[in-house]
């Protein structure tokens, strides 16, 4: 799928990617907006192939968590549920539901998502890069002025033999 076709915009996507379990996750219902299928349907879809999605591809969210995506305004309310406990997708239980939902619009999404997933994984790496760079100026800088406190201190404290101005009287 080109870019020119893409079906909403990366960031949205990005959006709804949210941390949990230390994992990137995407919930069910916003899967299945962005699918354009009920989260029901996506949610019976994943019973029906519980085989395929083990406990790292996805988990039923506790109620701890529910009230941390509320906390983080991923989620209005714990009524926007519907009382049902959401799903969370990992970028590997996405891929998966490519091989459950099989309508057009969900390859394309998934596709989409997938890319999604992707690109933030390479600005994780990038970030890490920079981030090693960036202490290792301040450790090279950090030394070089240290050396530089050294000199400026030993000039400071050590008194140099000056010569006297004047004549000498002799006795």
């Amino acid at each position: 799928m080109d870019k020119d076709r893409s079906i909403v915009p990366e960031e949205l996507i990005i959006r709804r990617i949210v941390t949990l379990r230390e994992e990137k996750i995407l919930l069910d219902l916003h899967l299945a907006e962005l699918y354009g299928v009920e989260t029901r349907a996506l949610k019976q879809a994943v019973k029906r192939n519980a085989e395929r999605f083990p406990s790292d591809f996805m988990f039923e969210l506790t109620d701890l968590e529910i009230d941390q995506v509320v906390s983080q305004n991923v989620i209005p309310s714990k009524s926007y549920l519907g009382g049902a406990k959401p799903f969370a997708f990992t970028e590997i239980g996405v891929a998966m539901l490519s091989s459950v939902l099989r309508s057009q619009k969900a390859i394309d999404m998934n596709i989409l998502i997938m890319r999604t997933f992707v690109a933030l994984r390479k600005i994780a790496i990038n970030y890490k890069e920079l981030l090693t760079k960036l202490e290792e100026m301040e450790n090279t800088y950090d030394n070089k002025f240290s050396e530089i406190y050294k000199t400026l201190k030993h000039l400071i404290n050590t008194k140099s033999q000056r010569r006297e101005i004047g004549f000498k009287k002799e006795s």
